[in-house]
């Protein structure tokens, strides 16, 4: 699995997506994926991540914040009061 999300890292569109792309469903719905708290994201890592693309992001996003990489999206992320 590492593999691929390394291959998603260097795809700038998809991490343009990812800085931009807001939980649909739960108790953090409306948040930016990579503004969900940590113990949620690894909450996913040991129940299982949804299925699709949702679940990829979220698999991008756990590996982001346990390796510390979240300071890479802030100049990602949208403008203040953008929604996407």
């Amino acid at each position: 699995m590492m593999n691929e999300n390394e291959d998603l890292l260097k795809n700038r569109e998809y991490l343009l997506k990812l800085a931009r792309t807001r939980m649909p469903f739960g108790r953090f719905k409306g948040r930016l994926l990579i503004d969900l708290p940590e113990p949620y994201v690894v909450w996913f890592s040991r129940k299982g991540f949804p299925k699709g693309e949702l679940g990829k992001m979220l698999q991008l996003v756990y590996e982001i914040k346990a390796n510390g990489l979240e300071y890479l999206f802030t100049p990602l992320r949208p403008k203040s009061g953008a929604r996407s």
